[in-house]
């Protein structure tokens, strides 16, 4: 399933995916040709069970989904999709091949029947016909609530990508469950911080093959700049962060297949984003002015690589977690925690809006 997967994303997006549109996509518009071909794939309610409408994929099989929107800068929320109709069907609500969204950061509540506060850094929140939220209290619930019933604050991250707050007051939820024991209030935000990291591997991919196609046609005092030394280095560490990032990526969505694995989770996060900000850097410097050229394919990654790594929680967050966990288990439980990939992590300090 996961070579299928690959495949037949990889040729879905190979022709569709241009600067041109990605430049469009900046200005607002949504690509509607382009998620009639995804909806039309069924990728969107892959992770969801037959029986609820999906294709009863795993996590394992969806990294390379996943990766494959990093790589091709997907404009799209097709990794929110995935992770909205798997939390959908883990409440024992039918999937939905639409664009959903998922909110990484809620303040809300439901009272008699109707959802009230602020869902936060939505994405896709103007165009998304669903967005799945927990509500806070004594008893989790989790929603799809119709951003059309909310008053929208549009915002964007610095990759053009929609990322917008929305205001309900009194909204009838399209489907709502309590939330199950096995699954917490931070499920959104472990989710989301595994999807962002899959991202940042598959665009971490690309960067790197453009910034060697670059060097390799690039002739400078009569030879290709790939034959200089200090580009060479600039290429390999390029090619060991990307390396990093996608081992650990994949390790934490193996890790989740059952149950979110927050220890692979933020590791995962924290690697990437470590890479992000080396990569970007070397590829533009490998590549010199023309990567931040408005028409030139790099920015357009790179941006999303800057934004992507803050999203669900920045470095410091996971690496602080991460750290306080280790601290609070001793030195007795770190070799093991390392060997079993399982550390429980405080609660996050800052996961409503």
């Amino acid at each position: 399933m996961r070579e299928l997967f690959e495949s037949t994303l990889e040729r879905l997006l190979s022709d569709r995916v241009t600067p041109a549109l990605l430049r469009e996509c900046e200005t607002g518009v949504w690509p509607a040709a382009l998620w009639a071909a995804v909806e039309e794939s069924g990728f969107a309610v892959a992770a969801a069970p037959e029986l609820l409408g999906g294709a009863d994929a795993g996590w394992e099989d969806l990294y390379v989904v996943v990766r494959a929107a990093g790589r091709h800068a997907l404009p799209l929320p097709l990794p929110e999709a995935l992770l909205a109709n798997a939390l959908l069907a883990r409440c024992g609500l039918d999937a939905r091949n639409e664009p959903l969204t998922v909110a990484p950061l809620a303040d809300l509540s439901l009272q008699a029947g109707r959802a009230h506060g602020r869902l936060a850094d939505v994405p896709w929140g103007r165009h998304a016909t669903g967005v799945v939220a927990i509500t806070g209290g004594a008893v989790p619930m989790l929603l799809l609530l119709d951003p059309r019933q909310a008053s929208v604050s549009a915002k964007q991250n610095i990759a053009g990508e929609p990322r917008d707050d929305l205001v309900f007051d009194g909204a009838t939820p399209l489907a709502s469950a309590p939330l199950p024991v096995d699954l917490t209030p931070e499920s959104i935000w472990l989710g989301g911080a595994m999807l962002r990291s899959a991202q940042c591997a598959g665009a971490l991919e690309t960067a790197l093959a453009l910034s060697v196609q670059y060097a390799t046609e690039r002739v400078q005092f009569g030879k290709p700049i790939a034959s200089f030394q200090a580009i060479q280095h600039q290429l390999a560490v390029m090619a060991e962060q990307a390396g990093c990032a996608a081992v650990a990526a994949e390790a934490a969505f193996a890790d989740s297949a059952v149950a979110w694995s927050p220890f692979a989770i933020a590791t995962a996060k924290i690697v990437s984003a470590e890479a992000a900000g080396v990569v970007a850097g070397m590829a533009h410097a490998v590549h010199g002015a023309i990567g931040f050229t408005h028409e030139h394919a790099l920015q357009h990654l790179t941006r999303r690589l800057w934004s992507w790594r803050s999203e669900f929680g920045n470095q410091g967050h996971w690496t602080q977690r991460l750290g306080q966990a280790v601290c609070a288990g001793g030195a007795g439980a770190l070799w093991p925690a390392v060997t079993s990939g399982a550390l429980p992590l405080p609660a996050a300090q800052r996961t409503h809006a």
